[in-house]
């Protein structure tokens, strides 16, 4: 792959010069030099596309523009500042700028992730980036033609301005990444740098992902709270018309600056996309049948079984399609809240886990859809799940000895497998001699504390606001699967607010949830898993893991040179998780369904992540 020549006002410009000349490399690959800045950064090795690029394989550069795409959305929102953690921001589905719907369509990051690669970014407001092979540095090029949505240039201020208020008052994860940064300066007018401990290989593409802020538009002192003003970006669309808690639209900015970018050509195809809020799926559902909703991406194995025989459906203006990923399952748990007594014994964890009979479940509730899960990374290269572990892995863990279980160290362990009847006394034998093991017993119908004789009981929060999953009609079933050992479980419903302060606060003892890894794991990991996310309200460390052991291979996956030293530390990593049983792992979709009417068209291959929808279009009548 060919270096950039020198920029035009290079010889004009020797203080920025000497600056920029001082980095450049990535991951120790031939193929970088140091003191050249490019148009991508991979997160190992070489970006796959070369500069001068058209359009990534998964976008149609000649799909047609115009039309209206409506999708339909479980929930409600009261803010539409996405970067706070301050009441409900509009989720829909995923972006290429994050899990927001403002992120992405509105407020852009420096560059853009192509989802065909495992973590490489290319070019999007910044054109040009520059590190070198220890990582201790990254330099953002601005593209002198971003623009914000109101005209106004966007500008080495307002990148500063950005790192440092998502830093102070953003989500977690903003202030767990970008307080990682030692110095932020700008270099001249047109460029930004960020000095870096050099411990962390993946922080300049965490910061390459960063959303770009307005700074004129955005006053500090109120940045946290919730807000129904429609947010100011740079991106393709704008805000339209807000119907709180009911529906959004975004329009299509007609000035929009990056339409022409690489990164952009076959996305963005609609002149107007409408979100649609719904409060319960079967409404959503409905409203989809009858056409008020033009696509519907399906989770509810029941649903997709026999719920879309209905005359659209017959009569081809609705099809139904089956699409796979490469990626890592999104998959669903029960999450042990460790902080709470009741769970601080990994056997009484394991032992509850061993009575969720999944094969009972998938057969009269699931029609056999849903596939078990046992890994943190389920399907994927990254998951250690029935792999022994290697030489790499184990010398990672020696330090260790005795965090990762032999039957797991082994790969030999699995969940339980019941006989599917749902009176497996195999099952629940297991389950009783570890609750023996961790001092209780059965006395009578109860399980009791063997010393204290206090029953063995818990309760369950659950909303049912999730479409992917009937939270409260989940939960009852374990609830009568846990009852045959004697255990009381409590269900909790609450509304969807209430839920999330509480979720954000780890103010429950057993909660549902799903996560939703790549094939580059990087510094959410810390997010979810470490030390210091367990006692930093709002992150997604829900069950309080406080492990060394895990905040130690989250270390080395950040500072791996190579492919193969991420993947033995993700699959250590999750042999960790495994061991200290901290869930109980549910289930996952074995691929992504999806039905739409046909007036809503799509290129023909999708990226190994999956399904883009920024990359459909309306079909011309």
């Amino acid at each position: 792959m060919s270096i950039l020549a020198p920029l035009p006002w290079w010889p004009r410009r020797p203080a920025l010069a000497a600056a920029l000349a001082a980095a450049i490399a990535l991951a120790n690959t031939p193929g970088w030099t140091e003191g050249a800045a490019r148009h991508a950064i991979a997160m190992h090795g070489e970006p796959a596309l070369p500069e001068g690029f058209s359009h990534f394989r998964y976008a149609n550069p000649a799909a047609p523009k115009g039309g209206r795409l409506v999708q339909g959305v479980l929930g409600s929102f009261d803010n539409l500042n996405p970067f706070t953690i301050k009441g409900l921001s509009p989720t829909g589905l995923r972006s290429p700028g994050g899990p927001f719907v403002i992120a992405g369509h509105v407020v852009e990051s420096l560059m853009a992730r192509n989802f065909d690669e495992p973590f490489t970014l290319y070019g999007l407001i910044a054109r040009r980036v520059t590190t070198d092979n220890a990582r201790r540095y990254v330099t953002f090029e601005l593209d002198p033609a971003a623009r914000f949505s109101d005209g106004r240039s966007i500008t080495v201020d307002d990148v500063l301005f950005s790192w440092q208020i998502l830093r102070d008052q953003g989500r977690p994860n903003h202030r767990i990444y970008y307080s990682k940064v030692t110095k932020a300066q700008a270099i001249g007018t047109n460029a930004v740098r960020f000095d870096l401990p050099g411990d962390d290989r993946e922080l300049p593409l965490i910061l390459g992902l960063m959303p770009v802020l307005p700074k004129h538009a955005l006053d500090p002192a109120t940045f946290e709270e919730t807000t129904l003003k429609p947010i100011i970006g740079s991106g393709p669309y704008v805000i339209g018309k807000v119907d709180q808690g009911r529906s959004l639209t975004l329009v299509r900015n007609p000035n929009y600056w990056g339409s022409a970018l690489a990164v952009n050509r076959g996305f963005w195809n609609f002149d107007e996309i409408r979100y649609d809020f719904y409060r319960d799926p079967n409404s959503l559902h409905e409203a989809f049948k009858r056409g008020l909703i033009d696509v519907r991406r399906e989770s509810d194995p029941a649903r997709w079984q026999q719920g879309y025989d209905f005359p659209a459906l017959r009569g081809g203006q609705v099809v139904r399609e089956t699409h796979t990923s490469e990626w890592p399952k999104p998959s669903f748990y029960f999450v042990f809240n460790t902080r709470r007594p009741v769970f601080a014994d990994a056997r009484v964890r394991e032992a509850i886990a061993t009575l969720f009979d999944f094969e009972w479940l998938n057969k009269n509730v699931f029609f056999g859809l849903y596939r078990r899960t046992a890994s943190y990374f389920e399907g994927s290269e990254l998951s250690a799940h029935g792999r022994p572990a290697d030489a790499r892995e184990r010398a990672l863990l020696a330090p260790f000895p005795g965090a990762v279980r032999a039957d797991i160290l082994a790969g030999t362990w699995s969940p339980l497998i019941s006989d599917g009847s749902g009176r497996d006394r195999a099952q629940l034998r297991r389950a009783l001699s570890l609750f023996a093991e961790a001092g209780y017993e059965l006395r009578g119908a109860e399980l009791v504390e063997r010393k204290t004789g206090r029953p063995f009981s818990f309760e369950i929060m659950v909303a049912s606001r999730n479409d992917a999953m009937d939270e409260e009609r989940i939960a009852l079933l374990f609830a009568s699967q846990l009852k045959r050992a004697g255990i009381t479980v409590r269900l909790r419903p609450v509304d969807a607010v209430q839920f999330e302060t509480r979720r954000i606060a780890f103010d429950f003892e057993m909660i549902s949830t799903r996560w939703d890894q790549s094939l580059s794991p990087g510094n959410e990991q810390a997010f979810y898993w470490s030390a210091e996310a367990a006692d930093s309200n709002g992150s997604r460390n829900y069950m309080g893991v406080k492990s060394p052991a895990v905040d130690a291979m989250i270390d080395a996956l950040l500072k791996a040179q190579d492919r193969a030293g991420v993947v033995a530390a993700v699959r250590a990593l999750d042999r960790l998780l495994m061991s200290g049983f901290y869930t109980v792992p549910l289930f996952h979709p074995p691929d992504q369904w999806l039905a739409r009417w046909t007036k809503v068209g799509r290129p023909d291959v999708t990226s190994r992540s999956g399904l883009i929808p920024e990359t459909w279009w309306q079909q011309p009548q």
